[in-house]
């Protein structure tokens, strides 16, 4: 199923064609503004990847240019701050991302550059707030090194195994019973983000 109705597929096309310049490029403009995850680029990457050096290279580029766009992002929430958030987030996003940062602090740069929360808005919510940039530089590599590696490190064991594993339908019923209760526990933290304490 399309993100963007088959947009992402263009850009990603596009960004591939610069080989390891487009990763680097599609990382640090996703910690920036646009959209589209690397992982997916990565991923095709490793895929064709036949040497564990290159994998590590991939690995290492997209961490780095992640972590450099985030900079990027800082930037923009120190300069366009709430009209920014408002923008491209709902209010209840805001507030939820704000007290991620100001229970958690360096914690939450750490959660949110290692899971699905977009990076992107929380470095613009860290540079609304005038995070130090010490501690969101370190969390920022911790959370995407963990996060980029976890993938890299899988598919380098398994290639193209893993592919024809997520094919296997044998494997959605434990998948959905492991995802549920995880799901449960994980919604139930962000809806708990919007309390005061």
């Amino acid at each position: 199923m399309s993100l963007l109705g088959g947009i992402e597929t263009e850009m990603l096309a596009w960004f591939a064609g610069f080989g390891l310049l487009g990763l680097a490029l599609m990382s640090f403009s996703e910690a920036i503004i646009q959209p589209i995850p690397p992982d997916l680029l990565l991923l095709a990457m490793l895929l064709t990847s036949d040497s564990p050096s290159y994998a590590f290279l991939l690995w290492l580029v997209i961490t780095l240019a992640s972590v450099a766009g985030s900079v990027g992002g800082y930037f923009l929430g120190v300069k366009a701050g709430r009209p920014l958030l408002d923008r491209f987030t709902t209010e209840k996003k805001v507030k939820r991302l704000e007290n991620l940062l100001e229970r958690y602090g360096t914690l939450g740069i750490f959660i949110a550059a290692a899971s699905p929360i977009p990076y992107k808005v929380f470095a613009w919510v860290a540079g609304m707030g005038r995070m130090e940039m010490r501690p969101f530089l370190l969390a920022g590599l911790l959370g995407r090194g963990l996060r980029f590696g976890l993938l890299t490190l899988l598919v380098g064991i398994m290639g193209e195994d893993l592919l024809r594993l997520m094919e296997q339908e044998w494997l959605l019923i434990p998948l959905i019973l492991a995802a549920v209760p995880l799901a449960w526990l994980a919604h139930r933290w962000w809806s708990s983000l919007l309390e005061e304490e």
